[in-house]
C-alpha cells in the first residue's frame, strides 16, 4: 500500500455500513445497483461460475494474487458489480468506497468461429450442453485456456482508484471473484462480455427426438442452462387445457410469457401480494424457476428482478408490473411453468 505509516483499523461492519450509506446515495443519483451477495463459504457453484474462477486461477500472474479478493466478496464488500460488452463497472467497500473498471477484450472472430465450429461437430455434448450437463469434449472446447471463451491475463485490464500500488489489489481480486458468482445467476453475460452471440451456437446443427419441436425444446433446455430469454416459435395443435372448477370452467391458460397489458384474464379474485424484495423471492422459489426464467413469467428483465429481490424495504413498482406480479401470485406451479 503505498502509506508511509499504518492506516487507521476500520472494522469490517464499520466498513461496509459505511458503503452501503454511500451505495444509497449513488442509488438515489440514478445508478443501478447490483451487489454481489454469497451465501456461506462457497463462492461459485454452477459450472459457469467455477469454469471462470478456476481458470483464472490456472494463471501465474493471478494465482498468488486472486486470495486476497476471496474474504472481501464473501463478506459482501461488492457492493455493486456491472458486466456489459467488454467491461465490467464496480465499487467495493473497503478503508473508503473504492469505484473499479475491468476492461476485456472481445473475443477474436476466429476464435468464436472455432468454437463454433468444434461445437458443431459434437451434437450429442451439445445437447448436453443445452440441459446443463457437460461432457468432457464441450467442457475443453469451452475452457480451452488458449482457444476457449475465458479471457487471458494480456486480454484483461484492471483499474481501482484505491491506493494500493499494486496491479491486482484486493478489491480488483474481489471483483474478479464476483464476476464468477454473477455467472451463476446468469451465464449469459459471458457472451455479452466477449462480445459474441450465443445463437451462433444454439443454430449449431443438434438431433431432436422424435415427437418434440425443435424450437420448443432448445428454448426450455436453453433458459436452464444459459438463463437466455428465447420468444418461442407457434405451436401447432391444441392447446392443453387447464383443470376445470367444480362450478365454472376457467379460462384457458395460453402459452405465452406473462407480459404486461398481455396477462391472461383470471376470474377469481386476485391473491394480493405486498411488493417486497422477500415476497418476489418466495414467490420466484415457489415455483422453482431461476432469475431468468421468473423475469420470462412476469415480462421483465432478469435484472429487474435481481433489483427487485435486493430491496429490503417495500418496492414502488409500476402498475403493469404490479399487476403482473398479482397474476403470477394466482398461478400454481404446473401453470406457471406452462407459460413458459
Amino acid at each position: 500500500m503505498a502509506y508511509y505509516g499504518f492506516s487507521p483499523y476500520i472494522s469490517v461492519g464499520k466498513r461496509l455500513a459505511n458503503g452501503k450509506k454511500k451505495m444509497e446515495q449513488l442509488r438515489k443519483k440514478g445508478l443501478d445497483v447490483q451487489p454481489i451477495e454469497i451465501q456461506g463459504r462457497k463462492i461459485t457453484r454452477t459450472f459457469w461460475g467455477e469454469a471462470w474462477c478456476e481458470h483464472l486461477e490456472n494463471f501465474s500472474d493471478y494465482s498468488n494474487r486472486l486470495p486476497r479478493g476471496r474474504t472481501y466478496v464473501r463478506n459482501g464488500s461488492v457492493c455493486h458489480l456491472e458486466i456489459n460488452k467488454g467491461r465490467i463497472n464496480a465499487y467495493v467497500s473497503g478503508s473508503d468506497l473504492y469505484k473499479l473498471e475491468i476492461k476485456i477484450k472481445p473475443l477474436a472472430a476466429s476464435r468464436w468461429k472455432e468454437i463454433k465450429k468444434q461445437s458443431a461437430g459434437q451434437i450429442g455434448s451439445l445437447l448436453e450442453l443445452l440441459q446443463g450437463k457437460l461432457s468432457k469434449q464441450v467442457m475443453e472446447i469451452v475452457t480451452n485456456q488458449k482457444t476457449g471463451l475465458f479471457p487471458s491475463p494480456k486480454e484483461i485490464t484492471l483499474g481501482c482508484d484505491c491506493p494500493d500500488w499494486a496491479n491486482m489489489c484486493k478489491h480488483v481480486a474481489a471483483v474478479l471473484y464476483g464476476i464468477g458468482a454473477r455467472f451463476d445467476q446468469q451465464p449469459e453475460l459471458l457472451f455479452v462480455l466477449r462480445g459474441v452471440d450465443h445463437n451462433d451456437l444454439i443454430s449449431a446443427d443438434v438431433q431432436i427426438p422424435k415427437g418434440k419441436s425443435k424450437r420448443r425444446q432448445l428454448s426450455g433446455d436453453l433458459s436452464d442452462v444459459f438463463g437466455i430469454e428465447l420468444d418461442e416459435a407457434p405451436q401447432t395443435g391444441k392447446t392443453p387445457k387447464p383443470k376445470a372448477s367444480p362450478k365454472k370452467k376457467s379460462s384457458s391458460i395460453k402459452k405465452k410469457p406473462l407480459s404486461p397489458g398481455k396477462i391472461a384474464n383470471q376470474k377469481t379474485k386476485p391473491k394480493t401480494i405486498r411488493p417486497t424484495g422477500k415476497s418476489v423471492t418466495r414467490l420466484r422459489k415457489r415455483f422453482e424457476m431461476n432469475l431468468s426464467q421468473f423475469a420470462r413469467l412476469v415480462g421483465v428483465s432478469a435484472k429487474t428482478i435481481s433489483n427487485w429481490e435486493n430491496q429490503p424495504e417495500r418496492l414502488t413498482l409500476r402498475p403493469e408490473s404490479l399487476e403482473a406480479l398479482t397474476r403470477v401470485n394466482m398461478l400454481d406451479k404446473t401453470q406457471a411453468w406452462e407459460h413458459l
